[in-house]
């Protein structure tokens, strides 16, 4: 594929602006009329914007159709971010008003930012990836990590919270996002590794002891204060009555309390799904040769940077009721605990796929050497 195909990707993700600018202008009387005859001209631009960009696109490789579509998807969830804090306005006044309650919830507001911005960047990653016929195993990994966290709290979120009962057609669009975001997972994990199996192993039986790995020390240290921590909020949220989790919630996070029920399935999921990957990933640095660690790190490192970056912001954002924020006086432990819960996975992964020699298998040769 030629490199015009990204570049045209590039360019169709920021069309979102003009079209929702136009999509917004011409539904503003809110008749019916206006919202159909807004929907045809913007759909028709969209697809002489697509038909331009992308006339040159021969690539087999149905992803990238798939990722510039998101990317476009991505900018327009900026746009309503940035639309929600009154930074800018006119673009998507009628999404608004009409929406699905979650973007209107400050975990909501916090995804649209994620999406926006951290998630558009992966998108333009994978595409050059695909463009430039690289390897995108990797990047895809870690969004399959961040995707999954926010669709299992979206659709939990959704079916038990305080707005289950105001589910509409928006959030049926978002379904099928998410039934075609599953296939592209799927599609990601088939992908081959780049790294080479037969790569030649460095490490010696003597060097993959845990007394000459320090760095892996300090990680198993974290590991299970990590899993301490994630079940500690789990059962926070699942109404404990212990004093300890009393003290918790009133001083440090009062927002796990909130009725959205958006952090109530968010610590409920990563009580079920972090808090196994904790022990797995003890297991993975005290035993050798275990080739999923690395994999298995850059989709929880995914998954953790999403969640944690929602949950912190909607804990201190203004649209979260002042009874759920976090206290004046408690924000620094706040944010030191969760800063820390989210960084760490990161080194953690970045230690994992940079340096995996601890993680291959050793032949039968190198055993008897």
């Amino acid at each position: 594929m030629s490199a015009s195909a990204g570049t045209g990707a590039f360019v169709l993700s920021l069309m979102s602006i003009p079209i929702c600018y136009i999509f917004n202008t011409l539904s503003s009387n809110n008749s019916f009329d206006a919202f159909v005859f807004a929907g045809c001209t913007s759909l028709i631009i969209l697809v002489i914007s697509v038909r331009f960009v992308l006339q040159k696109t021969n690539s087999l490789d149905p992803l990238f159709y798939v990722y510039g579509v998101h990317a476009f998807l991505s900018v327009v969830n900026l746009i309503i971010g940035l639309e929600q804090d009154n930074i800018i306005d006119g673009f998507v006044t009628f999404y608004l008003k009409e929406a699905d309650p979650h973007i209107n919830t400050a975990h909501g507001h916090m995804i649209a930012y994620w999406d926006g911005c951290v998630h558009y960047l992966m998108y333009l990653l994978m595409i050059a990836a695909i463009t430039w016929g690289d390897n995108y195993r990797a990047i895809g990994l870690y969004w399959v990590g961040s995707f999954l966290t926010h669709a299992i709290v979206y659709v939990l979120g959704n079916a038990v919270g305080k707005h289950g009962t105001e589910v509409g057609l928006f959030f049926f669009l978002h379904m099928l996002f998410i039934a075609v975001s599953v296939w592209a997972c799927f599609r990601i994990f088939s992908q081959p590794n780049s790294e080479d199996e037969e790569q030649t192993i460095t490490l010696n039986a003597a060097d993959r002891s845990l007394t000459r790995r320090p760095l892996d020390v300090l990680f198993i240290i974290y590991l299970v204060l990590a899993v301490s921590f994630c079940v500690f909020r789990g059962l926070i949220v699942l109404d404990c009555s212990t004093q300890w989790c009393h003290d918790y919630t009133q001083q440090y996070e009062p927002y796990l309390k909130d009725p959205s029920a958006y952090p109530k399935v968010q610590m409920v999921a990563s009580m079920l799904y972090s808090g196994p990957y904790y022990v797995i990933a003890l297991y993975g640095l005290l035993v050798p040769g275990c080739e999923w660690m690395p994999d298995l790190t850059l989709v929880h490192s995914g998954a953790v940077a999403q969640a944690q970056f929602s949950h912190m912001g909607a804990s201190l954002h203004t649209r979260t009721p002042f009874s759920y924020r976090v206290p004046a006086d408690g924000q620094s432990v706040f944010l030191l605990l969760n800063i820390l819960y989210a960084l760490i996975p990161q080194v953690l992964c970045y230690r994992c796929s940079t340096n995996p020699e601890f993680f291959r298998k050793l032949t039968a040769k190198k055993k008897a050497e």
